[in-house]
């Protein structure tokens, strides 16, 4: 039990009613695990308003409320805390909970639009391979030194970050990496917490299904580096566009990191091919089993993070050199009739069309690339004809199939995708609604030394479909379609 005030610092309050003096168990925000002597926080989501359960709340035990519009019927014995923001205010008590973690270890976020999952995962194994314990909030998955969680989320809610990073503190973790989402800075899930740098990777086309237009995504990003403190580090892509926009209110140290333009940290491209990357990094040479372009990106922004916390540079280099590539990033196998299957979680058109980019810059043109490729449902609509459109100019064949249809019909995303395909290139398309059936005919379509990429789900196991997950890995799939091939 801990006591209400305790955990009320730097929250900004509008009104109380009741004591502040009172002893509470846990803070919840879904109203049906609110239990005896419970905080329950009301918080306004895109599907429910909590709002509407605070009387269920209070039937179930809640002591304390705090919401943003005070009920109509007050309690006696309950206090009532309103505020104005209560995405903030969850976020401010969930480190006070902890007793602020995040100021107990050096924590480093990543966001942009691609990159967040390979650099904040690959400065995970780089760290623990220099001898550090080190923690990972990621999309693929949460590290907590060596004991590994599976991530439901790309940024968790506020509760739930503190929650690993007070574990993270409690088994002696020094560095922690963690994605930081659009949609976790713009719901407040990282207020509160105390960052030793940030690192910006790029900006494209994505989640304008949740924000209303580019600038309010681009600025909802910033709204990360705004916040960094003065003792912190903000690392990013002078490449881009949008990289110095990053940086224009930052009080934080600021690095930035570049294949073009001039930058602390700049790398030139020597070798591209499929078995790695040999890059040529502030003047040192050095080789990595990571692929294309888009990859020498995300080495550069690892070597720069690396360096600005402190890592020896031979020692640095020594360990990139070792680092494999991430679940579901270019991850590939080649059958024995020599058909290469690679399996990326390209989902946005800038995405995609990198991978496509990188995979042509490296085949000879005397082999087919056949794509496999669809759009999720529930998401950004207006990218489905652009998906179409890079994967049909880019590949010898295309198959459109579902990816995640969620509560639409997947055939209706489909005709969207296949809308944006130019009229001289639809003869190499086909579309197959089932996915898995979608996979076995890029397979049989595919001769000796031919390439397959399988876009959109990466490390994902699981189909989406109307509410139901079900069992399914693009990777696992395709390994066992051209295993059977080659018997």
């Amino acid at each position: 039990m801990i006591v209400l005030k305790d955990i009320l610092y730097r929250i900004p309050i509008e009104k109380t009613i009741g004591s502040t003096g009172v002893a509470v168990r846990n803070i919840e925000f879904d109203s049906r695990n609110v239990g005896l002597n419970d905080v329950f926080v009301a918080i306004k989501g895109t599907v429910a308003d909590g709002h509407d359960y605070i009387l269920k709340a209070s039937e179930q035990g809640a002591l304390v409320i705090i919401c943003e519009t005070l009920p109509k019927t007050i309690i006696n014995g309950i206090t009532y805390i309103q505020v104005a923001d209560t995405h903030k205010a969850l976020a401010l008590l969930a480190a006070n909970y902890y007793e602020n973690p995040s100021e107990k270890l050096k924590l480093v976020g990543i966001t942009g639009t691609n990159g967040k999952t390979t650099i904040s995962t690959l400065l995970y194994d780089l760290f623990a391979a220099a001898g550090h314990k080190t923690g990972l909030i990621s999309t693929v998955k949460v590290m907590v030194d060596d004991t590994r969680y599976e991530a439901k989320r790309t940024t968790p809610d506020s509760l739930t970050i503190n929650q690993y990073l007070q574990e993270m503190v409690e088994a002696g973790v020094e560095y922690c990496f963690m994605e930081v989402s659009s949609h976790g800075i713009h719901q407040k899930r990282t207020e509160g917490l105390h960052f030793a740098g940030g690192i910006f990777t790029n900006l494209t086309h994505e989640h304008l299904d949740y924000h209303k237009n580019f600038k309010e995504y681009r600025d909802v990003k910033k709204q990360f580096f705004d916040q960094l403190p003065k003792t912190a580090f903000a690392l990013t892509n002078g490449d881009d566009k949008n990289g110095g926009f990053m940086l224009q209110n930052t009080r934080a140290k600021k690095y930035t990191y570049a294949l073009k333009t001039h930058a602390d940290y700049k790398a030139q491209i020597l070798e591209n091919n499929f078995t790695g990357l040999l890059l040529k990094i502030n003047n040192n040479e050095i080789w990595v089993k990571l692929i294309g372009t888009f990859n020498a990106y995300n080495m550069l922004a690892i070597f720069g993070a690396a360096d600005i916390l402190g890592m020896e540079t031979m020692k640095l280099l020594q360990l990139m050199s070792t680092l494999n590539s991430v679940d579901g990033r270019f991850q590939y196998m080649v059958s024995e009739k020599k058909i290469t299957a690679i399996v990326d979680y390209a989902h946005s058109p800038d995405a995609l069309k990198n991978v496509l980019q990188t995979i042509n810059s490296i085949r000879t043109g005397n082999e087919d690339l056949i794509t496999v490729v669809g759009c999720g449902g529930d998401r950004d609509a207006t990218k489905r004809p652009i998906m179409g459109k890079i994967a049909a100019t880019l590949s010898t064949k295309v198959v459109f199939t579902s990816d995640n249809p969620r509560t639409e019909n997947p055939d209706k995303i489909i005709e969207e995708v296949e809308a944006g395909v130019p009229a001289e290139h639809f003869k190499k398309t086909v579309s197959i609604t089932n996915r898995k059936q979608a996979i076995k005919s890029a397979c049989q379509m595919a001769n000796e030394n031919d390439i397959i990429l399988i876009a959109g789900k990466g490390h994902e196991t699981y189909q989406e479909i109307n509410g139901e997950r079900i069992d399914f890995d693009d990777f696992k799939i395709v390994t066992e379609f051209l295993t059977a091939l080659d018997k």
